[in-house]
């Protein structure tokens, strides 16, 4: 598998992006759906990578600058047909390490509150990620679950 800085200008990512703003769609309730589009996702504050397994695109996850010392992990998607099979783990390490190579202090995330969810949500704790109150613009929500970890 191949990790690599995407700049969201292919037509398989514009795809896969738009489902997994569906999935979340079908999952949560508008008001806390907080999936980046495509024109969110392009902004300068967004650093966005793609994993790709030969030509097969199989996961993504971008990197959203807050301040100076603190980003948000967004995005992170795998492929249905890949899940649990390693894809999210290769690339949270990698995206951890560019965190810290971009010069973040900690790393902050927002993901869903429900059982659908609850494969990420240890994901994120075996990587180091501990609950915390929201930050950024969130607001508190039963529906969400925000986690937070220093580099």
């Amino acid at each position: 598998m191949n990790i690599a800085r995407d700049d969201l200008s292919g037509p398989d990512i514009a795809t896969f992006l738009d489902e997994h703003v569906q999935e979340m769609r079908s999952i949560s309730p508008p008001e806390s759906k907080h999936a980046l589009d495509l024109d969110a996702l392009r902004r300068p504050e967004v650093a966005f990578w793609t994993v790709r397994d030969g030509d097969r695109l199989v996961g993504c996850g971008a990197l959203k600058r807050l301040d100076a010392h603190h980003a948000e992990l967004k995005s992170m998607r795998t492929a249905p047909a890949r899940q649990r099979s390693g894809v999210a783990s290769l690339l949270l390490t990698h995206l951890v390490a560019e965190a810290r190579s971009m010069g973040f202090g900690r790393l902050s995330l927002e993901t869903g509150a429900a059982d659908f969810f609850r494969p990420a949500r240890r994901l994120y704790e075996k990587f180091g990620f501990v609950p915390c109150e929201p930050f950024a613009d969130y607001r508190p929500d039963p529906n969400s679950t925000f986690m937070t970890r220093e580099l």
